[in-house]
């Protein structure tokens, strides 16, 4: 019986190695970034067997069997129809600023499409304005309402919205609403999902999050993008989810969030049905790719209209195409730039690009909120500040609540706002979309936004930061190190 005992053992120590060699290999042979490589290796080894299956659940980008399948099939039928579009050629802009030149050809090199001219654009500050807008344009819409949000919370003027949904839908509008399962989960614990579908409203539940699916896809891959899509015409986008900020996280102690969105009419409303068309059918499996635009749907003259180009991230689509915008934008920064984001965990790389804007004499401010909802984060972007502080940059830190906003400004002229945060989530894992205006009169109005929330901070002092305590140190490094997982 012993030497059966000794057996048992030795065969389970052996799978044992066996499965940490398998998984050292697998994080070995994954293209990624070294410090992600060296913190996976950490973890699976200080942690043996928890750290294996961590990395089996969210070490790599599993988008699951039958969504990749779907994600394959869908590209032939999407990029005939880019090159269908194209026939459109008065809807693109033939010359971009200076500034914005090396952004837009990037972008039409990856994605396949080129910036859009002739869209009217506005910029919402108000949580209030976004949503009573949003309330009128539903109900004057007439043929079809796609959209798609990270969170939808119930309370307030969202009621108003899920109510003019119902009604549209009743009156015989196409309505389909994706969101995303983990972070709407009390919406679709709540009533409203029963009482929208009754109404005719089509609701997609997103990257559903389900124990029994736990090794099959990545659980912590996020539907993020927040679009709203009125009759392939009127468009919204920005870093607010469907919520009524004096109802939601009230409890988090951070104050009420804080976040921008555009409403556009124009061609830039097509580009970003493809997006919605593509997050659909992957989910689904029904193609609803929008018909052709009308060669007259520029609504404004080019003139006086903006230059828009959409780009969009996740599993499926071009690898690294925002992170590569990102730095593509800094580094054709002259005189200034102004940075707002809620999570600040850069890459090496983007830190490195804002560092030298820095140094060679750019103007550079980060906005953050002083108070983060994310524990985790708030300590790993404080390891960055000496650095960022060391090069001259700026760092301003938002004492009026949750600043969620998510925007670049270069130069006031090339303007860059949408759902991506500057963290490893956002540049390399879960659904985003940003949009890319160049255009000095919304890069006007986005900077005034800017210095409204810089006069609302306060600024960083390098002297008192470098005074910190030591055990502060200790802390922001340690969570930094395990940034690339964050």
């Amino acid at each position: 019986m012993t030497i059966f005992y000794t057996i048992i053992n030795w065969l389970l120590l052996f799978c044992y190695w066996l499965l940490m060699a398998g998984v050292t290999l697998r994080v070995i042979l994954k293209r990624r970034s070294v410090p992600a490589a060296m913190a996976w290796l950490l973890v699976i080894y200080i942690l043996p067997l928890g750290g294996i299956i961590t990395y089996l659940l969210f070490g790599e980008l599993n988008l699951g069997k039958r969504r990749i399948e779907r994600s394959k099939a869908l590209w032939p039928s999407t990029t005939k129809w880019i090159r269908n579009m194209k026939v459109c050629c008065r809807m693109f802009a033939s010359e971009t600023s200076e500034v914005a030149r090396s952004l837009f050809l990037l972008c039409e090199k990856r994605q396949g499409i080129g910036g859009l001219k002739g869209n009217k654009i506005q910029l919402l500050t108000s949580t209030d304005d976004v949503l009573h807008a949003l309330i009128r344009d539903i109900y004057i819409t007439q043929n079809n309402i796609e959209m798609v949000f990270y969170i939808w919370q119930i309370g307030g003027l969202v009621d108003q919205v899920a109510e003019a949904l119902m009604t549209a839908a009743r009156r015989g509008v196409r309505c389909r609403l994706m969101l995303d399962s983990a972070g709407s989960v009390e919406f679709f614990r709540s009533p409203y999902p029963m009482m929208m579908r009754a109404a005719g409203v089509n609701i997609m539940e997103a990257l559903q999050v389900s124990i029994l699916r736990m090794f099959m896809r990545r659980m912590d891959l996020r539907q993020h993008r927040k679009m709203v899509l009125l009759d392939n015409y009127i468009a919204y986008t920005g870093s607010m989810n469907m919520a009524d900020p004096r109802f939601f996280k009230q409890e988090a102690g951070v104050g009420q969030w804080i976040d921008i969105m555009a409403r556009m009419e124009g061609p830039v409303a097509i580009a970003m049905g493809i997006i919605f068309s593509c997050d659909w059918e992957i989910e689904t499996g029904e193609r609803i790719l929008p018909s052709i635009p009308d060669v007259n749907i520029i609504p404004v003259e080019q003139s006086s209209g903006h230059t828009i180009q959409v780009i969009a991230s996740g599993p499926g689509f071009p690898d690294g195409v925002i992170h590569q915008a990102l730095l593509t934008s800094i580094y054709a920064a002259r005189e200034q730039l102004v940075i707002t984001t809620p999570y600040l965990v850069p890459s090496d790389d983007l830190l490195h690009a804002i560092c030298t804007a820095a140094q060679r004499g750019v103007e550079v401010h980060i906005i953050i909120p002083r108070h983060n909802d994310s524990i985790l984060v708030g300590w790993a972007s404080r390891a960055v500040f000496a650095e960022l502080l060391e090069a001259g940059v700026f760092i301003h830190q938002f004492e009026g609540g949750l600043l969620h906003t998510k925007s670049v400004l270069i130069d006031c002229q090339l303007s860059l706002v949408g759902t991506v945060n500057l963290d490893m989530r956002s540049l390399w894992l879960n659904f985003e979309i940003t949009l890319v205006i160049d255009d000095n009169e919304f890069g006007r109005s986005l900077a005034r936004v800017q210095e409204d929330y810089i006069a609302r901070s306060r600024l960083i002092d390098t002297i008192i930061w470098s005074k910190r305590p030591y055990w502060q140190r200790i802390i922001e490094r340690l969570f930094y190190f395990f940034s690339p997982l964050l």
